[in-house]
This record gives structure tokens, C-alpha cells and sequence, in this order.
């Protein structure tokens, strides 16, 4: 080609180009964007509707059921994934269309905010407004928890806002969010028997507190040339001024409301959520990085402003660290930087040992200017430095040094010959500067699937493309550019003037080799059989390899589940909790306990998923000191409080490397009744814990909950006058507390609740005393007398639904093993049950989204798998030989299987990707391979002694780059997130060399008819 002419003729030009591409890529190295795990999209919005006083079925009915119809006429809706009803909420989950990327979103949930604002005319009096939440899939890359003994939760909320001011200033902080505040409250606890002594109507003190605080515009006057607003006394400026209200009792008279009430400053009860760290009770702090910012520099900014704040942080107020995302980046991209030096280094020597000092110096300049190269291109796609896009560089190593070898070493041939430099430069690059480009391209179209799955998977490892495209047509264009240019420099024809008629390939290893071919020729139809055979034993052993979705992060740190029995107290939870903690903090090896009572945490790693709000549920952070202990823990954990807590259920996990929530195995009925697909889920948890093999086994709808139902006698409440609203009014005055207004106070509303005394509302038998307002007799009665009766029933507080039908989804973990294989076990038996018509069973879990990330794959593969025939038939103008060189792409399959099952390794998500990266491998070898035994035959050689040259010619380079290739994936193996395709790269490879230099030439012979020739002549 042209371009090496370019390169060799301008050779200061390239040359300068040379040094500016390692400057610049150095450069761009230290300006990249760093992350722990990429980006990816989480493409689901929440839709969350209060209905206060609401049953769960009632929310179901009346408010989520019209929230759904508004949601399915958006255009752009994938599924509802799931709808939660509540006692007195909604909240509708809505995924939107793989298609959409961040870019897009923002227009599609404007669009999603104008449908559901059309739907709230629709709603039932009470409801609403519904709120859509667009941003709960932000990942907060700081999460920390503010505490301390002397410091009340007002006291610690005041800083937090100052340090959220603060922190919002810093560059690349997108957001600063407050988590678990408890809200400050005003309680006003009347004295039932003294209003009732006064004649004083409820009423009359909710009224006054509903408008004593209210901001009122009483205008403006002018005066002279002057407009002057006029504002009135009378608002509330302190909580003591509360008492001094003025209600107007029967007769007229006025009296203070302290004379009937006690009113006090406090925090909410019942609490929706408390965060501890370490034992004490805090408030979180979490703080995000803009999209494509610099995490680690985002860190060091805020930790920067963190140190001057110093000066004026509270004394004994401390932070308690629960993720900070740069630390652990800094401390990934250090482990991986260290593992890519360390494949350099591998390869360099490999190349040096086989190749010579010279050969192997050129090659291992070529890979490393490739690689900076790589990096300029990297910023301006977007790509950050992190686990995916490092682990894809060194995964290319081998690949990258492919082209370089294949020029270096047809220079070396003809340099032995006795050509000159230039012109075996020349001559090498064009007749494989096309075969390589194809090959090239080739190996890319591997990775393309990947690169445009719109799964939340594929988006997770699309980096993984983006960075093999770079380096693998970087390697090309430095292949035919400075590397001839550099052999030209530095390589020189070894051997005396005596040798140049020598054949290059007359060695005794080379011997040996052309002797097995023939061997293989002479017996072709054999030696097929034995590799169909082999082929048919493997596909056998694939069967029984894992299938694990994604591997199990090594943080070290991990998480455990506790879920009291649904109804209990978030007191009760929190009680304990707390001896959860102190037994959790004296196990050796445990450096930090955070403890979240009432729901999940703030989303601080990308594959973390938050368990919805729920009163009985507590989950802990447990932070170790050695990861590799955590499997050690984790069984003694759940046996201790299993026994210690024998109404709870535990489960502890470790964080996930990949995209992926709840359970590891799911199974969903789906259902109209209720009850008939409770049952359908008891029986698959009974088959569940009947196998020994499960973990965690527990169900979305959670246990039923016990109600209690005053039965109103009409005719008697109508004739007092007495309304079904103003009795639920005092009955919730009489416990929980009524909200009647708020209170204000600087840039904070308090809210100013109603309820009974102490002592009053934590007898439940006192229901029936409460004194209620009647209108008729103008004086209280108790409620007894407008009620017949209270019932005490059982009812479901929580109704899920996915695509609008009711679903109840059972989770499960293996106690020990794969999930995949205690699935296989439950599967033939949940299968087996018994569904009534109008009822189903889906499988969930990693099961589903094993299959989501493969239909991504499935989706685009067979249009590349196209692109990649095509190719090869444009490269050859012929089928057979692409015919050839697809037929031993499955046979890989062979070193795969064995090479899992030996190793014990999954064939999950990033496994697939290494099989497809090594088609592309097995691919572009076979090219260089049968271009070589093409162009010798048009040169005129009889035919089976060019195979036999040609494929002695291709030996080195195709045997180097695979050993490369192998060697350079060693420094994956320690990474979990890595080594399954590593393994399947590694084991995969091996075997498809011997196919490519062994059966490649056979299956040649044999479809072009060609004669075994008589011997292996050098």
C-alpha cells in the first residue's frame, strides 16, 4: 500500500508524529475521566402518589390502576416494571425503551411529568399530587454519615445543610443530598377531659393552628412618593408563642391553649427511616459527580474543602465513611494500571525470547505507542478509565501486537534473503497491509455486538468495545507506518552473506512441524473426525459448565438483609438493630457497621439497588478488613442471628460486578386473586426450603397485617351529627396524630401535628373512650357510641403489580454454590405445579437478566456475524475459503469448555464476551494464514508445498500472538470481575491455534483437492 511508502518517504514526519502521539496520549492518560464501574443509565423513573388513609387494595384500585393508564400512553414505555400499593401510597415504577440514552431521557420524562399531570383530575379526593422522581438512579459517589453523642438530630441537620451549601460550590459536584433527617415536629396533645369540661370543639385548636402561621399579604400603601408594604404582628416566631393562642370556648370565653394542651418541640413518630454508623445515629450526606466528571477529582476537591471547613465543624461531631467512590477508583485504576504494566511487561518478554532483541524491542515500542494512542482517542468518546475499559486494553494486548509481528517478521525473512530494508518493507506491508486490515476488522466486529446493545448490560461493558476498536485499528495503522519505517532503522539481516539462499524455515522445529502436516493432510478425512468428535465431547462437557450472570464484587465490604415479620414498629427494628450492631462490630475481621432501619440505602455504587421503604426491614453495611474472609463470615453471621432472631429472616450478599437486584433467583406468579397466587407462592417457597439448597426465601406481598375496622353505626353517628371523616380525624388525633398546619421557622416548615397524651395513645384498648365532638348534643361523647363494634382483621398492606397484573415475586439465594445450579434443581419441580387458567410463572433474577443481556447481544450479532462474512468474502473473492475459516470458529468451543470446567469459572456475560473477542482472534489468524497460502500458489508453487510453506511462513507470528494473547490475560486471572474471560480466552486460544496452523490447512487441502505432498521438503 500507498501509506507505507507515506511513512518511509516522510520518516521525520512520521517519526515526530511518533513522539507526539506518546506525549499526547501520556497526557490524555492524566486527564481521563476515572470511575470505579462505568456508567450506565438507569432508564427508570418513579411515580409516587400519596392517598393518605387508603387501604393497599383501595391504592391499587383508585390511584395505581389510573397512574398505569397514564404511564402505557407514553410512547417511549419499555414495561412497568413494577407498581407497589400501599396503606396510603402508590408507587409505580416506569422503564422506558432500551433506545433511549441519558441524552434522551430528559425530553421522555418531561413528557412522562405532562401525562401524569394530566391524570391527577382522575384521582379520588385525598390523592395526590403524584410526584415523579427522575433522578433516583443517580449513583452518589461520596456517602458519609454525620453523628455525634452531644449533638441533637436539629443540631447535626443545621451543619449538614452548611456542609451541603459548601460542597454543592466544588467543581464537579452535580448534587448534595441529605438522607435520613429526621423531621422536626410541633406537637399540640390536648387534654380530652379539659376541652370537654370547656365545651371546646376539636376543631376550633386545628383551625387556629391551621392559620395563625400563615404568610398573608396584606398589601401596600402609598405615602408621598413612597409605595410602603404594610405586614402585621401575629405570627408564630417561637414555639412558646404556641401557648399562648386564644381559643374561644362555649360562652365566648377565651382561654390560652396551654390550659388544655401541651405543646412541645420534637421529631416524627413513628421515624420513616434512621441511619447509624457504628452504633450511633446520624444523618447521611450524599454527593454526586456530574455525568462524565472525574470522580477521583471530584474526591480530592471535596475532601480539599472538607480540610478548610475544618476550622468550623462542631467539636465532637464526627463523619463516618460509608463509600467514598474516589479512594476505591484511585485504588482500582492503580490495581489495573499495575496488571496492564504487568501484561506489557509479559508480552515485551515473550517477544524478546522468540523474537529477538531487536524484533521483540520494535514490537513492545509499537504496543506501547498503540496504547497511548488509545488513550488520546478515549477522552473525546467519553470513555473513562475504569474496571471495563482497562480490563478491554489488556484483553487487546495480544491482538495488538498481531499486525506488528507479521511485519517484523516478513522483513526478518527477507532480510535473511539478502534484500534490502526498504524494499522488504515495502514489499511485506503490501502484500498484508489488506489481509490484516481485514483481519482486523474483522476481530473489531467481534466486540460490535457489545458495543451497540442498548441493554443496561450492554451499556455497563460498552467501553469494552470502544477501547478494542481504538487499539485494534491503531495497531493496523502503526503496523504499516512506523513499523516499517522502524524495521528499516533498527532490524538487521542476521546470518553471513553465505546464508541468504537459505531456507528460513529449514529447522529441525519447523521439520517436525511440516512432518505433522503432512501427517494430517495424508489422513485429513481422520483427522476431521477426531475434531468433530472432540467438538461433540465438548459441547457435551458445556452443558455442565455454571452459568453464573455476573461474578460477586471484591469489595470488601457486604451487605445484610434483616426483615422483621411486615407490621412491626420501626422502634421495634431499630431495638434490634442495635444488638445487631454490637454483635456484628465484635467479630474478628469487622472494621465498620452502617445500619439503615426503614429501607435502603443512597445509591453509592452504580449496581446497587436500595430496598423500598418498609418499617420492619434494616439493612447493614459491613466493612472487613480482608475481602477474601467475607464467604468465611457471611454463614457464621446468618446461623448467629437466625438463632439469636428466630422471628427474623437474614441474608447476606456481597455487592454485585454487574447490573442486577434483589434476589439471585426469582420466580414471579402472576395473577388475578390475591389469594390464589399467594398460594401459588407459598407452594414455590415450600419447595424452596423443601430443597436445603435456599437462602433468603421470602415474597414481595410480605405477610398479611392486622387491621382494626371500627364498624360505624349510621343511623346513630348521623343523629350526633358525627361524620366518618371527622371520626377518622379523632382517631388519628387519638394515636398517630393529625397534621394541621406548619410551622415556620427560617428556611425550615415543621409541620404541627395533633395527637392524644402519652399516656393516652399507647393503650389501644382506650379506642373505644375517645371523646368525638358531637354536633347534635354540642359536647363530646365517646366514640363507643357511634361505633357498634371494632373488628380486628387481616389484610395485604403491600399489592405489586408488573405490566398492570398483580405479582407476587419470590426470592431466593444459594446457601452455597451457584445460583444456576440450585435453579436447574427448583426449576422441573416450580414448573410441575399445577396453574389454574389465567395464571403463570416466570423465572426472574439472574436467570432474566442473563437472558435481557444475551437477547441485547442477539439482537445485533447476526448483523455482524453478516459484516464479518462479508468482509472475509471480499478479502478472498471466494466461499470456500471463508468457508474454511468459519467452520473452525465453533470448534473454539473445545479449549472453552475444558478450559471452564477445569477452572471451575462461569460461562456468564463477560465469558460470552471473551468467545466472541476470540472468534475474532481465531478469525483474523485464519485470514493471514489462508491469504499466504493463496498468494504462494498464484505465485506458481505446486500446491501442497505451499501449504506447507505457507504455513510454516505463518507459524511465528500466528503461535506469537497467541502466546501473547495467553500470557498477557494472566494478570486478570486474580480479578473476579475478569477471570472467566480471561479463562475462556486463555484455554480458548490455545486449542484454536493448534486449529488454525493444523486443521485450517487440512480442511485447505481438502476442499481445494489438493495432494498431500510426498514429503515436507524445507
Amino acid at each position: 500500500m500507498k501509506i507505507a511508502d507515506m511513512a518511509i518517504r516522510n520518516r521525520v514526519v512520521t517519526l515526530v508524529l511518533t513522539v507526539v502521539t506518546i506525549g499526547a496520549g501520556l497526557m490524555a492518560f492524566g486527564g481521563l475521566s476515572r470511575l470505579e464501574d462505568p456508567e450506565f443509565t438507569i432508564k427508570q423513573a418513579l411515580v409516587v402518589t400519596n392517598y393518605p388513609g387508603a387501604t393497599a387494595e383501595e391504592v391499587e384500585e383508585e390511584v395505581t390502576d389510573r397512574i398505569e393508564q397514564a404511564v402505557q400512553q407514553l410512547g417511549q414505555l419499555k414495561r412497568i416494571r413494577e407498581s407497589r400499593s400501599e396503606r396510603g401510597k402508590s408507587t409505580v415504577t416506569v422503564e422506558i425503551k432500551d433506545k433511549y440514552d441519558k441524552n434522551g431521557l430528559p425530553q421522555v420524562w418531561d413528557e412522562l411529568r405532562r401525562k401524569i399531570g394530566d391524570a391527577q383530575q382522575s384521582l379520588p379526593p385525598g390523592a395526590g399530587p403524584s410526584m415523579v422522581i427522575d433522578d433516583f438512579g443517580d449513583v452518589w459517589g461520596i456517602f458519609v454519615v454525620l453523628y455525634g453523642d452531644e449533638y441533637s438530630y436539629a443540631e447535626l441537620k443545621e451543619y449538614g445543610k452548611f456542609l451541603r451549601r459548601e460542597f454543592t460550590l466544588v467543581k464537579d459536584v452535580a448534587k448534595v443530598q441529605l438522607f435520613a433527617e429526621q423531621q422536626e415536629v410541633i406537637y399540640v396533645e390536648p387534654d380530652r377531659d379539659r376541652m370537654s369540661q370547656l365545651g371546646i370543639p376539636p376543631w376550633v385548636i386545628t383551625e387556629e393552628l391551621k392559620a395563625k402561621n400563615l404568610v398573608a399579604d396584606s398589601g401596600r400603601v402609598e405615602v408621598g412618593r413612597e409605595l410602603i408594604s404594610i405586614d402585621p404582628t401575629g405570627g408564630l416566631e417561637t414555639v412558646e408563642q404556641f401557648e399562648s393562642i386564644l381559643l374561644t370556648a362555649s360562652g365566648s370565653s377565651q382561654i390560652y391553649l396551654r390550659d388544655v394542651a401541651d405543646v412541645r418541640r420534637g421529631y416524627q413518630q413513628p421515624s420513616p427511616k434512621f441511619i447509624r454508623y457504628d452504633g450511633k445515629q446520624g444523618i447521611g450526606i450524599g454527593i454526586s459527580t456530574v455525568s462524565g466528571g472525574n470522580v477521583v477529582e471530584m474526591g480530592e476537591a471535596v475532601l480539599a474543602r472538607w480540610q478548610e471547613l475544618s476550622a468550623r465543624k462542631p467539636a465532637g461531631i464526627d463523619v463516618g465513611l460509608v463509600s467514598v467512590q474516589s479512594s476505591a477508583v484511585v485504588a482500582a485504576i492503580d490495581n489495573f494500571v499495575v496488571s496492564l504494566a504487568q501484561a506489557v511487561v509479559i508480552v515485551v518478554v515473550v517477544l524478546l525470547l522468540f523474537m529477538g532483541l531487536r524484533s521483540g524491542l520494535l514490537i513492545g515500542f509499537i504496543l506501547f505507542l498503540t496504547i497511548c494512542g488509545t488513550f488520546i482517542f478515549m477522552g473525546p468518546w467519553n470513555v473513562a478509565l475504569e474496571r471495563i475499559s482497562l480490563g478491554a486494553l489488556i484483553i487487546a494486548l495480544g491482538m495488538l501486537v498481531d499486525n506488528a509481528i507479521v511485519i517484523v517478521d516478513g522483513m526478518l525473512v527477507r532480510l535473511g534473503k539478502g534484500e534490502d530494508a526498504e524494499s522488504a518493507a515495502k514489499a511485506v506491508v503490501a502484500s498484508n497491509a489488506m489481509p490484516l486490515l481485514g483481519a482486523t476488522v474483522v476481530a473489531v466486529l467481534a466486540f460490535a455486538s457489545i458495543g451497540t446493545s442498548q441493554d443496561s448490560t450492554g451499556e455497563f461493558c460498552r467501553s469494552l468495545f470502544q477501547v478494542v476498536f481504538l487499539s485494534l485499528m491503531l495497531s493496523w495503522v502503526t503496523a504499516v507506518t512506523v513499523t516499517p519505517l522502524l524495521g528499516i532503522l533498527f532490524l538487521k539481516p542476521s546470518g553471513s552473506s553465505d546464508d541468504v539462499n537459505r531456507d528460513p524455515y529449514a529447522g529441525g522445529f519447523y521439520q517436525v512441524y511440516k512432518a505433522a502436516l503432512v501427517f494430517c493432510m495424508r489422513f485429513r478425512y481422520g483427522v476431521i473426525g477426531v475434531v468433530v468428535a472432540l467438538f461433540a465431547v465438548s459441547l457435551v462437557a458445556f452443558g455442565s459448565v455454571d452459568r453464573t450472570f455476573f461474578p460477586n464484587s471484591t469489595r470488601p465490604q457486604f451487605m445484610l438483609d434483616y426483615w422483621l415479620p411486615q407490621g412491626t414498629r420501626i422502634e421495634d427494628t431499630a431495638s434490634d438493630v442495635a444488638k445487631i450492631e454490637t454483635y456484628l462490630q465484635e467479630l474478628e475481621h469487622v472494621v465498620g457497621v452502617t445500619s439503615i432501619v426503614g429501607g435502603g440505602g443512597m445509591r453509592f455504587l452504580v449496581t446497587y439497588s436500595a430496598e423500598k421503604d418498609n418499617p420492619s426491614y434494616a439493612q447493614f453495611f459491613v466493612d472487613v478488613d480482608d475481602y477474601e474472609l467475607i464467604d468465611q463470615l457471611i454463614p457464621q453471621i446468618e446461623a448467629d442471628l437466625a438463632r439469636d432472631y428466630p422471628d427474623s429472616l437474614v441474608a447476606s450478599k456481597k455487592f454485585r460486578l454487574g447490573p442486577g437486584e434483589g434476589g439471585s433467583i426469582q420466580f414471579r406468579v402472576t395473577g388475578d386473586g390475591i389469594s390464589e397466587i399467594r398460594r401459588l407462592a407459598g407452594e414455590v417457597e415450600a419447595l424452596m426450603h423443601a430443597d436445603g439448597g435456599a437462602k433468603a426465601i421470602r415474597n414481595s406481598f410480605r405477610e398479611k397485617v392486622k387491621s382494626v375496622v371500627p364498624v360505624i353505626s349510621e343511623e346513630i353517628a348521623n343523629l350526633n351529627g358525627v361524620t366518618r371523616t371527622q371520626l377518622a380525624d379523632q382517631l388519628k388525633i387519638g394515636f398517630e396524630g393529625l397534621g394541621v398546619g406548619v410551622y415556620r421557622e427560617r428556611d425550615e416548615l415543621l409541620p404541627i401535628v395533633v395527637r392524644a397524651r402519652e399516656e393516652q395513645r399507647s393503650d389501644v384498648a382506650s379506642i373505644a373512650n375517645l371523646q368525638i365532638w358531637s354536633e347534635a348534643g354540642q359536647g363530646f361523647i365517646p366514640v363507643r357510641q357511634v361505633v357498634s363494634s371494632f373488628e380486628t382483621v387481616y389484610e395485604d398492606t403491600i399489592i405489586m403489580r408488573r405490566d398492570r397484573k398483580r405479582t407476587v415475586t419470590v426470592h431466593c439465594d444459594p446457601s452455597e454454590g451457584s445460583a444456576n445450579a440450585l435453579l436447574a434443581r427448583l426449576l422441573p419441580k416450580i414448573e410441575a405445579i399445577g396453574l389454574p387458567p389465567g395464571y403463570k410463572i416466570e423465572i426472574g433474577g439472574e436467570y432474566e437478566d442473563g437472558r435481557n443481556a444475551q437477547a441485547g447481544l442477539a439482537a445485533t450479532i447476526p448483523m455482524f456475524v453478516m459484516a464479518m462474512v462479508l468482509v472475509v468474502i471480499m478479502l478472498f473473492n471466494s466461499l470456500r475459503q471463508p468457508l474454511i475459516i468459519w467452520l473452525c470458529v465453533p470448534l473454539a468451543l473445545i479449549g472453552v469448555s475444558w478450559g471452564l470446567l477445569l477452572t471451575s469459572q462461569p460461562f456468564g456475560f463477560m465469558a460470552l464476551l471473551g468467545f466472541l473477542s476470540l472468534a475474532g482472534m481465531l478469525i483474523k489468524n485464519a485470514i493471514v494464514l489462508i491469504e499466504e497460502m493463496d498468494s504462494q500458489i498464484r505465485e506458481g508453487k505446486e500446491k501442497g508445498l505451499a501449504i506447507l510453506d505457507a504455513s510454516s511462513s505463518r507459524l511465528r507470528p500466528v503461535a506469537m500472538a497467541a502466546i501473547t494473547t495467553v500470557l498477557g490475560m494472566v494478570p486478570l486471572l486474580p480479578d473476579a470481575f475478569f477471570v472467566a474471560m480471561a479463562v475462556t480466552i486463555m484455554a480458548g486460544l490455545s486449542f484454536a491455534t493448534i486449529l488454525t496452523m493444523v486443521v485450517v490447512p487440512t480442511l485447505y487441502a481438502t476442499f481445494f483437492g489438493i495432494d498431500t505432498p510426498s514429503s515436507p521438503k524445507g
